[in-house]
């Protein structure tokens, strides 16, 4: 399996306060022919993201309409997003569409954690918060912080991977934040199976973002991981016959780091997605989305 580059299609263009820098963890929402609708993360000069979008056009890779004003804020202080909106997927459930998120809190004093948070999509992209409280908050299986959810409905079931921090610092100077496993039989109330992906340290310790898909030989992952050796972000795999448990496939990845530009350092963040029988990847580069994003294509499926 490899991936093909296909070219740097967005960096922050805005002149939106909110939407001043970055344009981080991408989601496709299909709109019309090869057009789709990419929401993102973008961030104001005290790094509090907020949620924008463009629309993309995947055949000609170019960008045919940016909006230019935020569709959804970060929260007030003392909510639980009052530092950042960090956007995982939609699914629907109930007659509804809905977005999953990281919130983020930096309190003054203390270290930073996360919720997640959902929202509404409306039919005209609009975004409406599902609730003040967080949608998952901390518990006693998670119960420092936690991350990007990613849903899908399969097995008359619905399936959720989001991440979850275990420690600050598992020994070597980075965080040990697993992939943690939820179900829920109606999209609303989940129960929480634990870990589905295993880690190593000093390999895959540091987890976040994973986009999943199902195809015939069961379900493929990526995500972004870091493993405390001082190297930045990289996008890795993992298979599954369930979805529940998981076996790493670091090397079976097919896309790394260019050797020079926006996506030289590091690559995160990504979104796997399929569309006229080939298989897409939105992802983000240098310094978490500063840079905007890129689109690849898995090479086997054209």
């Amino acid at each position: 399996m490899g991936w093909r580059k296909l070219g740097h299609i967005f960096s922050p263009c805005s002149r939106h306060p909110k939407l001043i820098s970055h344009a981080a963890n991408p989601l496709a929402v299909p709109l019309d022919g090869d057009v789709f609708r990419v929401f993102y993360s973008g961030r104001d000069l005290q790094n509090r993201s907020s949620v924008g979008y463009v629309d993309i056009d995947i055949a000609r890779r170019a960008v045919v309409y940016a909006h230019e004003t935020p569709v959804f804020e970060h929260g007030p202080e003392g909510s639980f997003y009052s530092h950042g909106v960090s956007i995982g997927n939609c699914y629907a459930a109930g007659g509804g569409v809905y977005m999953l998120f990281m919130g983020w809190q930096t309190p003054a004093t203390g270290h930073w954690r996360g919720d997640i948070g959902r929202l509404i999509l409306g039919e005209d992209s609009s975004l409406r918060l599902d609730g003040e409280l967080p949608f998952m908050g901390v518990d006693a299986v998670d119960p420092v912080s936690l991350s990007y959810p990613w849903v899908m409905a399969a097995d008359n079931t619905y399936k959720m991977w989001y991440g979850s921090t275990v420690t600050w610092d598992a020994g070597n100077g980075e965080m040990l934040h697993v992939l943690q496993y939820a179900t829920s039989a109606d999209g609303h109330a989940w129960t929480r199976r634990g870990q589905a992906v295993p880690h190593q340290l000093g390999v895959a310790q540091a987890f976040s973002r994973p986009s999943v898909l199902r195809g015939d030989k069961g379900y493929e992952m990526w995500f972004s991981y870091r493993g405390g050796n001082g190297r930045k972000y990289r996008i890795g795999y993992a298979t599954s016959e369930t979805g529940e448990s998981w076996q790493l496939r670091l090397p079976d990845c097919g896309i790394d780091v260019s050797e020079t530009g926006w996506d030289s350092e590091m690559i995160e963040y990504p979104f796997v997605f399929e569309h006229k029988s080939a298989r897409y990847m939105l992802y983000n580069g240098n310094s978490h989305g500063k840079t905007g994003f890129g689109l690849a294509i898995l090479e086997s499926s054209t």
